[in-house]
Formats: structure tokens, sequence, C-alpha cells
């Protein structure tokens, strides 16, 4: 049910002018859709919808041009230097140890980075694994993530 109210969410932004939640609801409901308001809010999250401005100082629902956009290098920096408590690496496994409950946030926008040298994240609640391609690129990559977070500790 979720990929096919998504996928309609996808279609009515496509056709139509929304820019309420609540436009957004009524929208799903004239197509026998019926949501609430947290799942629509759910749904724009996962769907990665911005509002852009479409004339006369008001602003509309539409898809981001490129997702790199939304979770830009700065976005990241951002979480790192509010989340990241500390950065290790062994081999080529970088081990990102966070604020409880910031685990998952950091892994989303290191996966969102789209680092060549990082293959994949894995979140807890307060541990990020981060592994990389080639274990020779470990120190270079610890040091970008040290100075993104304001120097924490080794």
């Amino acid at each position: 049910m979720k990929n096919y109210r998504q996928a309609k969410i996808k279609a009515i932004i496509e056709a139509q002018i929304i820019e309420t939640q609540e436009e957004l609801a009524a929208a799903l409901k004239e197509q026998k859709i019926e949501v609430t308001q947290a799942t629509v809010s759910r749904d724009i999250k996962e769907l990665h919808l911005v509002k852009i401005p479409y004339g006369h100082g008001k602003y509309r629902y539409s898809f981001p041009v490129d997702v790199k956009q939304v979770h830009s290098e700065s976005k990241m920096q951002k979480a790192f230097q509010d989340s990241v408590l500390k950065v290790e690496a062994s081999e080529n496994i970088i081990v990102i140890r966070t604020q409880p409950g910031a685990g998952a946030a950091v892994a989303f926008a290191l996966d969102n980075a789209q680092w060549p040298e990082i293959i994949g994240t894995v979140a807890g609640d307060d541990t990020v694994l981060a592994v990389l391609k080639d274990k020779d690129k470990s120190r270079s990559i610890v040091a970008k993530m040290r100075e993104m977070s304001m120097g924490c500790p080794v």
C-alpha cells in the first residue's frame, strides 16, 4: 500500500500545484486513498519532497532536481558537528560513535553524500559502521570525518 500511495503522491505532485499537506491528503482522498496527516508527513520526508516558489510569494511541493541538493556537504557537516563524538578505523571499516539516537541520521548523510570510497553504512542507535572499498583510504576518510565534526577525539 505504501509504494502505491507514494506512486500516487508522485503523480499528484507532478500534475497539480499542491501547497500544503492538507491539500495533498485531500488529493489522495479523491483517489480513494485514506491517509492521516502523520502518514502524509512521513511520505513527504521519504520522497524528499521540497517546497519551491511558483509565483506571487507562494510555494508548492516538488521533487528536488538532484537528491544531492537536499543532502549537501554542508548538511552532512552539520550532522557530524551536532552528533559525532568519535571516529576510528580498523582496516576498511570506520566506526563512528554518535550522540544517542543520531546513528541513523549520520549514516543517511554519509550514504547520500555518495563518497566513492564508501561502499555503504550500517547504523545503530549511537554507532555507524562505514565500509570502505580500499583500506588504504581509511586514514584520509577518518581525517575528513574528524574535520567535519570539528576535531572529535581519536
